[in-house]
């Protein structure tokens, strides 16, 4: 049983005890990120129509493995995810939408029996530890981002990525993570590093390698 939403988490927890999941192959949703998703398939038309009337709140969990594993067709999907809430929607022809999804929690998932049309989880809100993060390591985070967002920046001129000011140290490791780092296998194990300051600096690490690895060969970095 999950234990009482807290810290500000009480709007999603009317949802955690059959959390709608959402199964994405390549998006990780991380708290305090917007997610714009367009949502096309029947099953998950219904799963946002339903979740509109009741809660507001859904999980985006990343398909681990596309192979179908049971007899209703469905992909193996990660056991952490991000649970958000919808803040905006668009209802277009033909019964889709655009929704624009606002990450909430790290939770982890226990699969409910399946009833149609979309899988349902028993969602546990991930609370981390009280580590402290020093301001070595957040300034080697700000630094790594600012820089690649330059490198990017440089690439495509209409690119931009902003930090809230005074965000908490995870908060900007996860919009980091969020908006910068590009292979989603990274970001899903991002989201499963629950020790903040392992956070920081894996998120710093990820994008000083990133940066390394897309320079043109011979160039100098500063």
């Amino acid at each position: 049983m999950s234990p009482p939403a807290s810290g500000g988490l009480s709007d999603i927890a009317e949802a955690l005890g059959a959390l709608p999941l959402f199964p994405l192959p390549q998006t990780v949703l991380f708290p305090g990120a917007l997610l714009p998703l367009h949502v096309f398939e029947p099953r998950y038309r219904q799963m946002v129509r339903d979740v509109l009337e009741t809660h507001r709140s859904m999980a985006v969990v990343m398909i681990t493995d596309p192979t179908p594993v049971d007899a209703h067709g469905h992909p193996t999907i990660a056991s952490v995810a991000g649970a958000g809430t919808i803040l905006d929607h668009v209802e277009l022809p033909g019964g889709r939408y655009n929704i624009l999804l606002r990450g909430r929690a790290r939770v982890h998932l226990r699969e409910l029996a399946f009833v149609p049309p979309y899988r349902r989880a028993a969602a546990e809100v991930l609370v981390p530890s009280s580590e402290e993060i020093s301001q070595v390591d957040v300034s080697a985070l700000v630094s790594s981002a600012a820089a690649f967002a330059s490198f990017v920046r440089e690439r495509e001129r209409t690119f931009e990525f902003r930090l809230p000011r005074d965000a908490p140290a995870a908060l900007i490791a996860d919009l980091c993570a969020h908006h910068l780092v590009l292979d989603p296998r990274q970001r899903q194990a991002i989201l499963e590093t629950l020790d903040p300051r392992a956070r920081v600096q894996r998120v710093a690490e990820v994008l000083a390698m990133q940066r390394l690895e897309l320079a043109p060969t011979g160039r100098e970095l500063n």
